[in-house]
């Protein structure tokens, strides 16, 4: 597995585990960041052994959001026409949404452990993940607006299926800050904890039961919910049914009646 300058990656008991890596920037999302996401997602989505992942960040906090420095080059390269300024912002900001489609595309389940500040594109990020947890102290906040900008990179678009169309907008209109245990009550995550040690080992402990289900169900399961984001009922019934028409004849299902019937514990292939 490759060094990564933003994050580092462990792949245990079929658990791949990412954190952002960059304590002493309180996890700020640099270059490297927006780059990395992308290679890492992909093996992710390759690696067969890899059935579940874990996304976290080290230190204090989860992360910050966006590099501000990062935000300060995009601003110091450009110049006076209007059209190629444009055009220059809206190819960045599109390269910035394809490192958090990678996370939202990935076949695996993506479980997010969230302590301390989730701020800006932070947001954004745990949006694109399958489930969030995190401690009761941490701290969430779109905070775009209280820099004179939309959230663009996907809080607008995911978040309202997550927390409801008017608690985003609430956010996303006022910037205010949420604690774990609001998170919890409207839904942006599915449990707190009291610190960052059982949060981790809390989520690590869920992933591994993810982990222990058949593969083939866990990715076609997830990738029945994506669908049907933006599809009918009946065209949903009507995909999953060609879908299991297939890999209703997957090994697993034999694997799997077998265990439940002889009481024993269930072992899939990758």
């Amino acid at each position: 597995m490759p060094d990564y300058k933003a994050f580092r990656v462990e792949l245990s008991d079929k658990i791949a585990h990412v954190q952002i890596n960059r304590p002493e920037k309180v996890n700020a999302m640099n270059a490297d960041f927006w780059t990395e996401i992308i290679e890492i997602f992909q093996w992710v989505d390759d690696t067969d052994e890899a059935r579940v992942v874990v996304l976290s960040g080290a230190g204090k906090h989860f992360s910050s959001g966006i590099d501000l420095m990062l935000l300060a080059q995009a601003g110091s390269a450009l110049g006076k026409d209007v059209g190629r300024n444009a055009e220059g912002l809206r190819r960045k900001i599109l390269q910035l949404q394809a490192s958090f489609n990678a996370v939202d595309n990935c076949r695996k389940p993506v479980l997010a452990a969230i302590q301390g500040y989730c701020l800006g594109g932070a947001i954004d990020l745990i949006s694109a993940c399958d489930m969030r947890y995190s401690t009761a102290d941490a701290q969430f906040s779109i905070k775009e607006i209280d820099m004179g900008m939309a959230a663009d990179v996907g809080t607008l678009q995911r978040l309202p299926r997550i927390i409801g169309d008017g608690m985003m907008r609430e956010l996303a209109y006022t910037g205010r800050t949420i604690d774990g245990g609001e998170a919890q009550r409207i839904g942006l995550v599915n449990r707190t904890y009291a610190n960052q040690d059982e949060l981790l080992a809390g989520v690590l402990a869920l992933a591994g039961e993810i982990a222990e289900k058949s593969p083939i169900a866990i990715r076609g399961t997830k990738h029945m919910i994506r669908y049907m984001r933006d599809h009918r009922v009946d065209d949903g019934l009507e995909y999953v049914a060609n879908w299991n028409a297939a890999m209703l004849q997957s090994a697993d299902l034999r694997v799997a009646m077998a265990a439940h019937m002889s009481k024993q514990k269930a072992e899939f292939a990758d």
